[in-house]
């Protein structure tokens, strides 16, 4: 059995548990796309003023890129076709990191907790980046 984590937006993260069939690409796509929706709702939150919707604007792209970009990582042509998506869906939660430290600096963001989804974004990354790390040996 899988444990799976879900973002709480006012809080830590939550661990739940998933179903026996389920993978651990599986489990790592569905993470990604809750760290997704989250940053739309963080999106949401912070794009009342000018700097907030410019913000807003750069998070939501590099922010719900990851999970689409791992989906077409685990469907790739190839071992080099893997890696590639798996480095764009890494520098797209390496940019998504500074996005985040930015809201949280500016305090674009009263009610969520910015850094419990900076958190998941870190973890996020090094585990795609452990991922990267083991096909690029395979490759060799």
């Amino acid at each position: 059995m899988l444990i799976g984590y879900c973002l709480s937006l006012n809080g830590p993260m939550v661990m739940t548990q998933k179903s026996g069939t389920q993978t651990q690409a599986d489990a790592l796509e569905e993470r990604l796309v809750a760290f997704a929706v989250t940053v739309i709702q963080l999106t949401n939150e912070i794009a009342g003023s000018f700097a907030g919707k410019h913000v807003a604007s750069q998070l939501i792209r590099s922010g719900t890129s990851p999970a689409p970009n791992y989906a077409e990582a685990r469907s790739a042509e190839s071992r080099a076709d893997f890696i590639h998506k798996l480095r764009i869906a890494i520098k797209e939660l390496n940019e998504t990191a500074i996005w985040l430290r930015i809201v949280e600096r500016s305090k674009l963001s009263k009610s969520i907790a910015v850094g419990s989804i900076a958190g998941e974004c870190d973890e996020l990354k090094r585990i795609l980046g452990a991922s990267l790390r083991t096909a690029r040996l395979r490759s060799q």
